[in-house]
């Protein structure tokens, strides 16, 4: 798609001589003003490139390009004008937010060569964009698989709480709700490094020895130093790390924090751990929400409200599924496991409820092909 160049100035002789001599090279749309610029840029396709003079009636060039930075932030800004506040427009150009600065008149081969280097800066910064994009996605894909296929009962713990805490986010009007989201799909990452038995006592409540609850108390940590690395991971992995940790500066990490000093999304996500932890031990709802209303101390008020008037609002909207038999090949990721799976050999392959995603189908026909598990197995299947 050929790249949309605007060009703000409030002479229109200056317009139509960049449009004379650019025509045909350059996709270039023209304004009279800069309420007019962002007006095209509010309901517009996105702009590579905007080229702005400075001295104009009601709002600069430097006003007008501020703006711009706060509309479409990847857009490449150019300053041309021939009577401008010098000081003005260093100060600007120091603080990074243009990208050259011309003056008039500006031969037309001048003007075409700096528009064609601001067309490369913008694709360079959305290339790095999806690259870092990809990135991020597979990583966070690769760790949600693995920890699908290494331990499935604490995937299916990631995958309930995670829908708890998008409903709580976004009742809170989070400006990050992905990295609440992300943090609770890898809450378990640390559970890999944790043996099945005890796991299995984790999730049946079943009391640990303490050196058991100290392995077990460590996998947030673990969690942590594994997302720490990923870039852009960071704020999550504070949230991993801080999963267990109470309002009242109890729990772990043992450290001097405590209420709003803790990550907002860590607190998010301590609700919908404990929350879930209730459901799973055969509390209802509301049984499990007075509980958690009972132990105030451990959380944060705010969250406990939201998480109320969530799960009465969600309830409202149950969606409708059918349990049935389907034969492996058959199998997608929209199903979730009926029962839980369980090779010849005795290696849990998934658990109850645990949605199937595209690495554990794989899995699961080279299983059968190795006669370790037959066709049909019994899933939960949303009816449409």
């Amino acid at each position: 798609m050929e790249e949309k160049i605007l060009v703000v100035d409030d002479e229109q002789n200056v317009l139509d001589g960049i449009k004379r001599h650019l025509h045909g090279k350059l996709n270039i749309i023209t304004a009279g003003s800069g309420m007019e610029g962002l007006e095209m840029i509010k309901t517009s396709e996105p702009f590579s490139v905007v080229v702005s003079d400075y001295k104009m009636p009601q709002m600069n060039g430097v006003m007008f390009l501020a703006k711009v930075g706060e509309m479409a932030p990847d857009t490449v800004k150019i300053m041309l004008t021939g009577q401008a506040d010098m000081q003005a427009i260093i100060d600007v150009i120091n603080q990074g937010t243009i990208f050259r600065f011309l003056t008039k008149p500006c031969p037309p081969d001048l003007l075409r060569k700096n528009i064609y280097d601001g067309i490369h800066q913008y694709r360079l910064i959305n290339a790095e964009k999806e690259l870092l994009g990809k990135t991020l996605s597979g990583s966070i894909k690769l760790l949600s698989d693995l920890l699908a296929l290494a331990k499935p009962e604490a995937f299916s713990r990631s995958l309930r709480v995670r829908h708890i805490v998008r409903q709580i986010a976004e009742k809170m009007d989070l400006g990050n709700i992905w990295q609440v989201e992300i943090a609770a799909m890898l809450s378990q990452i640390g559970c890999i490094t944790i043996p099945d038995s005890i796991l299995s006592k984790v999730y049946r409540d079943i009391r640990l020895h303490p050196d058991e609850m100290l392995m077990f108390e460590n996998h947030p940590k673990t969690g942590s130093e594994m997302l720490a690395n990923i870039p852009r991971l960071e704020p999550v992995a504070e949230i991993v790390l801080y999963q267990e940790k109470l309002f009242d500066g109890t729990g772990f990490p043992r450290d001097k924090r405590s209420g709003e000093d803790i990550p907002l999304g860590a607190r998010i996500l301590k609700v919908a751990l404990d929350f879930d932890k209730m459901l799973q031990s055969g509390l209802d709802t509301n049984e499990a929400i007075d509980e958690v209303k009972k132990r105030m101390r451990w959380y944060d008020y705010k969250v406990v409200q939201k998480l109320d008037k969530t799960i009465s609002r969600d309830n409202k909207k149950k969606k409708i599924y059918t349990v049935k038999e389907v034969m492996i090949d058959h199998l997608d990721d929209t199903m979730l496991l009926a029962k839980e799976l369980v090779s010849a050999s005795g290696v849990v392959l998934g658990s109850k409820n645990q949605r199937l995603t595209k690495s554990m189908i794989i899995t699961l026909k080279n299983y059968r092909k190795n006669r370790e598990i037959k066709d049909p197995i019994m899933v939960v299947v949303p009816l449409t």
